[in-house]
């Protein structure tokens, strides 16, 4: 039975219909047994590689840090057990803040499978206890916090590696480790991350697709003034020194001045993020959207909007999906014509796909000129003035 939307309702309303149908609740991680059989996961680690010097759990309940830990502190009390809770619902984090279990009033339902607003009590008491060897605590009070773009980078990570897809949830030891690593500059330790769900949804993955390059700081999004003017758009390219663009969104509008969002490429990670933004403050007025969440999820989709710009024509361009092929078509089609409306986005094909307006200014002296130019560039294109959705929205 499905119940309600998240972990708390649901497990409310199970143990409430154990209770007046009779039936045995097997809770989910509240529970020593449960905690227990979690635990032999830690055995088989150490079957596999006696040398392992942290271990990596992603915390929801509780009942599988506290298994785990428990075993290795009896066991092999080196190894350091980190938590890991997705930014949104740490209730391990506020309870070890507070010394004691604490309830969220809200938690995030993106990693879903470790949504839980208050930590179990017996995991709780537990992960509070002293290793074998008096070292310590069983689990580090270092809780390592994870947000939605560093699960889904650590979800593709672990794809590229294993051809596996997990869940979010099951990708959060993952991003802890990565995170715990540039935190710490740890090197040359023995590391496991226990992947503890694959439970996808398939229609999140375009999602978590989408974020995945930001979350391993591979790309970075701006938005940038730039004059309305023939040959802004071809002096803003080549302001980037060659650097990918990823997508590339821009309506004309009547001022003197376009809004462009705008998608780059990073090979340097967040120092060459701040590189690119400081040079581009140089000539234009820019905004760092990166870590903007409102951004990133919806007004990367909304630009656009209608334009009283008469002859405008618009064409669906198609190039090969390498760096600088962008920045060629630009400086092939010149500044005579005044682009109107641009998108492009990076998807990992073979060929980009540009749709693009132009606006066509010797429309009655020379109709066929701006057909010539297109052809002189060379690559695939197609007229789609007439498209019933560019008519509708952005015409």
């Amino acid at each position: 039975v499905l119940h309600g939307d998240s972990f708390d309702v649901a497990n409310k309303y199970a143990i409430q219909r154990a209770k007046d149908e009779g039936m045995s609740f097997i809770p989910p991680y509240d529970d020593e047994l449960v905690m227990a059989g979690q635990g032999t996961i830690a055995n088989e680690i150490l079957r596999q590689w006696r040398d392992v010097e942290y271990v990596f759990v992603a915390v929801g309940g509780g009942g599988l840090i506290a298994g785990v830990a428990a075993y290795l502190g009896d066991v092999a009390p080196h190894v350091k057990v980190i938590p890991v809770e997705y930014d949104e619902s740490a209730c391990l984090k506020a309870a070890f803040e507070s010394n004691e279990r604490v309830i969220l009033p809200s938690v995030g339902l993106f990693a879903d499978g470790t949504a839980v607003a208050q930590i179990g009590e017996k995991p709780f008491a537990v992960i509070q206890l002293q290793k074998s060897d008096n070292s310590g605590p069983i689990v580090e009070r270092d809780v390592v916090l994870v947000n939605t773009d560093e699960i889904c980078a650590a979800i593709k990570d672990t794809y590229d590696e294993c051809r596996s897809i997990v869940e979010p949830s099951g990708a959060m030891a993952l991003a802890g480790i990565k995170k715990y690593v540039a935190q710490h500059g740890i090197e040359h330790k023995n590391m496991v991350s226990i992947i503890c769900g694959a439970n996808m949804n398939f229609d999140r993955l375009r999602y978590i697709a989408e974020r995945t390059e930001l979350g391993e700081c591979k790309e970075a999004i701006f938005a940038v003034t730039i004059p309305e003017e023939k040959g802004a758009f071809l002096n803003f390219c080549r302001a980037l020194h060659g650097r990918n663009i990823t997508e590339f969104n821009y309506r004309a509008s009547n001022a003197s001045a376009a809004q462009v969002f705008v998608g780059i490429s990073l090979k340097g990670g967040e120092k060459e993020r701040h590189e690119i933004y400081e040079s581009l403050t140089m000539q234009y007025d820019v905004d760092d959207l990166s870590d903007d969440e409102v951004a990133k999820l919806h007004i990367r989709y909304l630009i656009g909007g209608h334009a009283d710009i008469e002859n405008e024509r618009l064409f669906r361009v198609e190039f090969p999906e390498r760096p600088g092929a962008l920045l060629t078509f630009l400086e092939r089609l010149g500044p005579t014509h005044n682009i109107t409306l641009f998108h492009y986005r990076n998807h990992g094909a073979a060929e980009g796909r540009v749709l693009v307006g132009l606006e066509a200014t010797d429309a009655k002296q020379n109709p066929d000129g701006l057909i010539e130019t297109l052809e002189t560039i060379t690559y695939p294109y197609a007229e789609i003035t007439n498209n019933l959705g560019y008519q509708r929205f952005l015409k």
